[in-house]
């Protein structure tokens, strides 16, 4: 059984060690392609491995169906919108993420982009605290729970809006439910927003939904840059200059957004939530740990397509 781990971004030496060991002991075989150049190296890579293990790399149509002995492929990870589904059920080829292992290094990041932001970017002016102000969690999935558990340790005052949870489930953290996205950002001075990228949620935090949000507000965007209706964004900074945005996926508008917002716009040059060295092997391990599983045992709870 060979396993091909095709990383355009690498991992981090132990997770490929961590990774490897996984593999070792079930008996199969382990493929590394790093910092590939090229799609036809992936495409060669692809054709004679029996699973795949990914990161941020597109497996889209051409190259699942380059894989034609490829049984599995696990996106290292929690977003999964770098596969393509259809093809992959098309091929009879479960695809899985690894939810959760991450989960904690996009919320540490969701909190230091939002302290970088009340500080007015560390550039020596009187800034604001945490404490004491209303938090959102857009989507209270593994992010949002991390998220409003180191809000708890901030004193804030934590708000959540998830449509496949019910109150209950939400209030029993400590956190209040509220009845709608609209509420949430009428509420919250500040939302971290984890929603994935699906053809409901693309473009859905627009000029309706931001300018409902109070005073001083701040958005911490740390999920898709799709979710985020960019020119609308535009429009209300604009006319919001009390308002703050920050994220970790740099809009395809990034160098309007700088120009014209200065000193309340920051953007990281890449995705980089999950860029911690434990989340790097926590991921990789787990997607190995759910191959075996899957090939031994058929065990597909972590599959994303049909």
């Amino acid at each position: 059984m060979k396993v091909l781990i095709a990383t355009e971004k690498p991992f981090a030496k132990e997770a490929v060690a961590g990774i490897k060991e996984v593999l070792d002991q079930a008996g199969f075989e382990t493929v590394l392609l790093e910092k590939y150049t090229d799609k036809q190296q992936l495409l060669d890579a692809v054709a004679t491995a029996d699973a795949a293990i990914l990161r941020s790399d597109i497996f889209d149509k051409e190259v699942l169906d380059a894989g034609k002995q490829l049984k599995i492929v696990v996106r290292a990870g929690a977003g999964y919108d770098n596969i393509d589904l259809a093809a992959a059920t098309a091929n009879n080829i479960c695809a899985m993420n690894t939810p959760g292992q991450n989960a904690n290094a996009v919320a540490e990041l969701a909190f230091g982009l939002a302290v970088y932001a009340i500080r007015n970017f560390y550039n020596g002016t009187s800034g604001t605290e945490l404490a004491g102000k209303k938090l959102g969690i857009h989507a209270y999935g593994n992010v949002g729970r991390n998220v409003a558990r180191i809000a708890k340790g901030f004193n804030m005052d934590v708000y959540a809006f998830d449509p496949f949870l019910s109150a209950e489930a939400i209030e029993k953290e400590g956190v209040k439910a509220v009845g709608s996205v609209e509420e949430l950002y009428s509420t919250c001075q500040f939302v971290s927003v984890n929603i994935p990228a699906t053809a409901e949620t693309k473009n859905s935090i627009n000029y309706a939904l931001l300018s409902k949000m109070p005073q001083k507000a701040v958005i911490i965007n740390t999920a898709r840059k799709e979710v985020i209706n960019e020119a609308e964004m535009v429009k209300v900074l604009a006319e919001r200059t009390d308002m703050k945005y920050v994220t970790d996926i740099m809009p395809g508008n990034h160098a309007e957004m700088a120009e014209k917002f200065e000193g309340r716009y920051f953007s990281t040059p890449k995705k980089m939530g999950a860029q911690t060295a434990e989340a790097n092997t926590n991921a990789g391990i787990a997607a190995a740990k759910q191959i075996v599983d899957f090939i031994k045992n058929g065990n597909d709870r972590f599959r994303v397509n049909k």
